[in-house]
């Protein structure tokens, strides 16, 4: 990949024809459950859960439909619930991507945890080692400053809150995409090109920074109700009531909810320079709708 420009230039193509949310998985269990993805149209229409092609979604089902959905003549804005970046790690995106994808290759739909194995900076089992030390990325520092959340080290693969392993798993599927379908899609802000032709791109996101902004705070999100307060205050229109009657307050769970307010965040932001803007020039990548701090 070229190098990244100090500034995105000022005529970026910030207009998509779908937003993609897809809320990630690291999870090595055999039917693991926790991959949702969710799109919506530009405009106001509310976003819409795609089924997956089986019972569940793995990460290599969601491969295999974001290439058919790249096939076709339409423009996405993607985004991906893990970290496009280790911190501290110094190498492109595109050489780290590599690496990960040839020492996990053995590893099965996409795992990338052999990548770990060994490797002090990683918190990978037992109490948290001695001297360990998370080193965020600036891009999560500045999500935090900003009160939009706190987002996890990827280095953090124990535990309730690690996502490492989604970030790794993450990196193989975006080694694929940037080897065989470069011509159809960018990785933002890695890709120099990235809103200055026609490809759809993809996004590191962060589901969290949306609900804050709709007032929600850490709070889940289960009922219709909930979840349409949140794309109200994104500028979308809600979902549509049940088909069936019920009382329940949990209509959808975490992995859902995530991708469906992850859809309509990105429809609303992309339309923000400035958002675009905050990634320009970051090595290690930036999370999508986190402004550049002052």
């Amino acid at each position: 990949m070229a190098t990244i420009p100090a500034a995105i230039d000022c005529e970026f193509d910030a207009e998509f024809d779908h937003y993609v949310g897809i809320d990630w998985s690291g999870a090595a269990q055999p039917g693991y459950a926790g991959i949702a993805v969710a799109r919506c149209v530009a405009g106001r229409a509310a976003p819409q859960l795609v089924k997956p092609p089986g019972k569940t979604w793995t990460r290599s089902s969601v491969l295999d439909w974001l290439r058919a959905e790249l096939a076709r003549p339409q423009r996405l804005l993607v985004g991906f619930d893990f970290a496009f970046h280790l911190p501290g790690d110094g190498r492109a995106a595109s050489v780290l991507w590599a690496e990960v994808e040839a020492r996990c290759t053995n590893e099965p739909d996409l795992l990338g945890r052999a990548y770990a194995e060994g490797d002090p900076r990683f918190w990978t089992a037992g109490p948290q080692p001695k001297g360990w030390n998370e080193r965020p990325r600036r891009a999560e520092t500045a999500c935090r400053e900003a009160g939009l959340g706190n987002p996890q080290t990827p280095f953090q693969l124990i535990g309730a809150k690690q996502v490492g392993k989604g970030a790794l798993a993450g990196m193989r599927l975006l080694h694929r995409l940037e080897t065989q379908v470069r011509e159809r899609v960018a990785i933002w802000p890695f890709d120099t090109s990235a809103g200055q032709d026609r490809r759809s791109v993809c996004v590191e996101i962060y589901p969290r920074l949306y609900i804050r902004k709709a007032g929600f705070g850490n709070a889940k999100l289960r009922s219709r109700e909930d979840i349409n307060h949140v794309l109200n205050a994104l500028a979308s229109i809600g979902l549509s009531p049940a088909k069936t009657a019920s009382s329940a307050r949990v209509e959808f769970d975490d992995h859902e909810a995530d991708a469906l307010v992850t859809a309509a965040g990105l429809r609303e932001a992309a339309s923000k320079p400035a958002l675009w803007a905050a990634g320009a020039g970051e090595p290690e990548g930036w999370i999508f709708g986190v402004p550049k701090p002052a």
